[in-house]
């Protein structure tokens, strides 16, 4: 039997090309995300290509009822899921003076409260299994201040980094996956053209190469994955920088 991996976000960006890479490899998947004939499209497409099963389950992450259906189907064993990734997420402006304060609640309850809600659901079946892999999409803004995305972000490397230690022997790996800019349209939705980012263009990444390197090192089992030289490197500066350095360095972009 192919394994199966349930993927959030999955209609566009990232998770729509962690879909297309599980599904080279055989995987069958479960596709997460609010639009459902964005997620039919590319459930028909990925089915056509590689004969893999797709289950198409349309859900808000942040209404409770549509989060819970995604919270049974990961606990059901009877069709176990052996991989989770937590991508769904959106941006706000950096100016958190002037966003509204519900769209800030919001934001902190997909980044945070979903994917720990999501992770619980499937830390019980694959413990039980002794086998099976969480993926938290995460970003290099968990290292480097950038609004409360970075402080989202930070507490999900964190929490992966505690789970990864605490589960890995137990035969579950739990990585966050920290890439820096990259191209899937995520700018786009935040009303910015392609070229308004503010991002020069040694900085940007290929969201299939991303996908790639995060799939070998969440295969290795490691906790923290950052995809690309450049931005392994950014990292480890980031961590010997003044803050104030790095808070404008997190300035950069939109």
């Amino acid at each position: 039997m192919a394994k199966t991996a349930v993927i959030t976000g999955a209609s566009s960006g990232l998770g729509a090309e962690y879909a297309r890479q599980l599904a080279a490899k055989g995987a069958d998947l479960v596709l997460v995300a609010r639009d459902r004939d964005a997620l039919e499209d590319l459930a028909q497409q990925l089915r056509a290509r590689h004969g893999i099963d797709v289950e198409v389950l349309a859900a808000d992450l942040l209404k409770p009822r549509q989060r819970e259906k995604v919270e049974r189907r990961l606990r059901d064993e009877s069709r176990p899921v052996e991989l989770l990734v937590n991508n769904a997420g959106f941006g706000l402006p950096l100016a958190f003076e002037r966003n509204d304060i519900e769209a800030e609640v919001s934001h902190l309850a997909l980044h945070v409260e979903v994917p720990m809600r999501l992770t619980h659901a499937a830390l019980t079946p694959m413990l039980g299994r002794g086998h099976g892999r969480i993926v938290n999409i995460a970003s290099v803004g968990a290292f480097i201040p950038r609004s409360t995305y970075g402080a989202c972000k930070g507490w999900l490397v964190s929490f992966s980094r505690w789970a990864n230690g605490r589960y890995a022997p137990r035969g579950v790996t739990v990585t966050a996956v920290c890439p820096g800019f990259t191209h899937t349209g995520f700018h786009q939705r935040l009303g910015l053209a392609p070229g308004e980012e503010g991002v020069p263009d040694a900085m940007w990444l290929d969201a299939r190469t991303v996908v790639a390197e995060s799939l070998r090192d969440a295969a290795r089992g490691k906790a923290v994955s950052v995809p690309s030289l450049r931005y392994k490197a950014l990292v480890a500066l980031a961590r010997f920088a003044p803050s104030g350095l790095t808070a404008r360095i997190g300035e950069r972009g939109r």
